[in-house]
């Protein structure tokens, strides 16, 4: 178009973004990346765009922008020869509902999460999930195989709340940018689940490719859960990669191109068996593994990683009675109204300190404005002093000890929420 202007074949374009792929017969071909090129184009005060038909709706999403949907270049220019009083420029008021939505947040295109209530027995596992998502606390799970974890993990997304308009247009940028694109351009509403397989690369878990890179899982993910199953058999370098994001909730990728910097604030989930052989854990089972083979196994798992988990939970195979159980069940609605009024309330009480999320609290904060009473803590204190809790665990309990008293709908923990809090980290204290 700029060569187009410049040649005096079609009238000044100046103030107009044109956001499209030309193809050789003169067609206009959608792109990737379309909304967060139009949010950065509004931020530095541009206001027309024009892009191509299959990319008219989801630019639309953005709030203020005058968006023009073209299939060939033959007819931008016409549009551009016509006189200025004929065109007629659509602006859209906000964000538009998306196509399909229910009460429940979702948008077309979306699947309805699993529901908590197929889950049989798992008491302790099901509390565990409910405190997680209340909290915003990192899970891990170890048990054997056939347990229960994945099915657990898939569930932890119907917990979270819907996300809000603003974190709908951030998560759903970010998916504009995967060569992957979703069946609808309507906002992403739930929270986004990524289950990568053991064998993915860095690149495909950090984010990576050729010129600018393209979001990677832990990015897809952002404001949802990222699912590691058999984390053990992840490359370590992969784990590794992930302190980053788990640390400062974003992830910045260095190329020869250029840059990037992707957010990345996830609720981390890992699973993993008790040995490589998965049969260190059940009553008849015999475990073929070495002592070697299982501290290499769970070697893979670096204290610095683990020390950022909060829950680490032992999950046992479902017993027959628990199986054959008719009663009912809560549901993932259910559950979730209760991590809702929980979240209200933490982040309230938080937003002194700029906080969202019990698993945000900071050790100064837990000795300081949130101390608690020496009797409620005296079951930490002789934990600590036994050599069974480090000081980081110290610190991750108290903050799982709020959210498990914010669930229960008291002012702050007593010496039972502490206990329970306790139970929930000290599992997984001797990996």
């Amino acid at each position: 178009m700029a060569a187009l202007e410049a040649a005096g074949d079609v009238r000044r374009t100046g103030g107009t973004v044109f956001i499209a792929e030309l193809g050789l017969d003169g067609r206009l071909r959608a792109v990737r990346g379309v909304l967060p090129a139009v949010l950065a184009a509004i931020k530095a005060g541009w206001k027309e765009f024009v892009v191509a038909e299959p990319n008219l709706a989801e630019a639309e999403l953005v709030a203020g922008a005058k968006v023009r949907g073209y299939g060939s270049l033959a007819q931008v220019v016409a549009d551009f020869d016509a006189d200025p009083q004929d065109l007629v420029l659509a602006v859209p008021d906000g964000p538009p509902a998306a196509a399909g939505s229910d009460d429940d947040g979702a948008s077309a295109g979306e699947q309805a999460p699993p529901d908590l209530s197929e889950v049989a027995g798992q008491a302790e596992a099901r509390l565990a999930l409910e405190i997680a998502a209340a909290g915003g606390h990192h899970l891990m799970m170890v048990g054997p195989p056939g347990s229960g974890k994945t099915m657990l993990a898939e569930r932890l997304p119907g917990l979270l709340p819907a996300l809000s308009d603003e974190e709908a247009l951030e998560v759903t940028a970010i998916h504009s940018l995967d060569q992957v694109r979703r069946g609808s351009n309507a906002l992403i509403r739930r929270p986004p689940y990524e289950r990568p397989h053991h064998s993915a690369s860095t690149a495909s878990i950090i984010g990576g490719g050729t010129g600018i890179p393209r979001p990677g899982a832990a990015s897809r993910a952002h404001r949802g859960v990222l699912f590691l199953d058999e984390a053990p058999e992840f490359d370590k370098r992969v784990l590794d990669a992930l302190r980053q994001p788990l640390e400062s909730g974003e992830l910045v990728l260095h190329r020869s191109a250029g840059t990037a910097a992707y957010p990345a604030r996830f609720q981390l989930v890992l699973a993993a068996n008790p040995c490589p052989c998965g049969k260190a854990a059940g009553k008849g089972i015999s475990c073929e593994c070495t002592p070697m083979a299982r501290r290499r196994y769970f070697g893979r798992l670096s204290g610095p990683l683990l020390d950022r988990v909060d829950i680490q939970l032992q999950v046992n195979r479902v017993q027959l009675a628990q199986l054959s159980d008719a009663g009912p069940r809560e549901s993932t609605d259910q559950v979730a109204v209760r991590v809702k009024l929980a979240r209200d309330t933490a982040r309230e009480r938080l937003r002194p300190f700029g906080l969202v999320h019990n698993a945000d609290l900071t050790g100064r904060i837990l000795r300081g404005p949130l101390r608690l009473p020496s009797a409620d803590t005296a079951l930490l204190d002789r934990a600590m002093g036994q050599g069974s809790l480090s000081a980081r665990g110290y610190d991750r309990v108290l903050r799982l000890a709020w959210t498990v008293a914010d669930l229960q709908g008291r002012p702050r923990p007593c010496a039972d929420d502490v206990g329970l809090a306790l139970t929930l980290r000290q599992r997984g204290e001797g990996l």
